[in-house]
C-alpha cells in the first residue's frame, strides 16, 4: 500500500489533510512556543520518503518560521529520521521504525 501525493493517510489519527483543515491546528500554536511537538513534520525538512517525495506540511513550516521555536520534534516520515538545525531551530524526526515499522532508529537524546 502506497502514497500519493493527494493522500491524507487513510483516516488515521493526527492525520488531517494538508490545506486550510490543518492549518486551523496550525493557527493555535502560541508565538511564544519553545518546544514545538507535533506528528508530522514542516515541509522539506526530514520529510523526505523513499518515493523521493517530500511529505511535510507546507503551512507547517511556515508556522514554525514565524515562531522560531528553539526545538521541533516529529515522527510520521520514518525515512526522515535524524537531527538538523537551521541556526534558530532544532529538528529532530524522532521516527523509531523505518518504512517496514521494524524497530531499528535509536532514541534520540537532547540536552536542552
Amino acid at each position: 500500500m502506497g502514497f500519493t501525493r493527494s493522500a491524507h493517510f487513510f483516516g488515521l489519527g493526527f492525520q488531517s489533510p494538508k490545506g486550510v483543515e490543518i492549518n486551523k491546528h496550525w493557527k493555535l500554536i502560541p508565538k511564544d512556543t519553545d518546544i514545538l511537538i507535533t506528528h508530522g513534520p514542516p515541509f522539506g525538512i526530514l520529510d523526505l520518503t523513499a518515493s523521493n517525495y517530500n511529505a511535510g506540511c507546507e503551512m507547517l513550516l511556515k508556522k514554525v518560521n514565524q515562531i522560531k521555536p528553539k526545538l521541533h520534534v516529529f515522527g510520521h516520515i520514518h525515512e526522515g529520521y535524524g537531527i538538523i538545525e537551521n541556526g534558530k531551530t532544532i529538528f529532530a524526526n524522532a521516527s523509531s521504525v523505518n518504512v517496514h515499522y521494524q524497530m531499528v532508529n535509536a532514541p534520540i537524546v537532547l540536552e536542552i
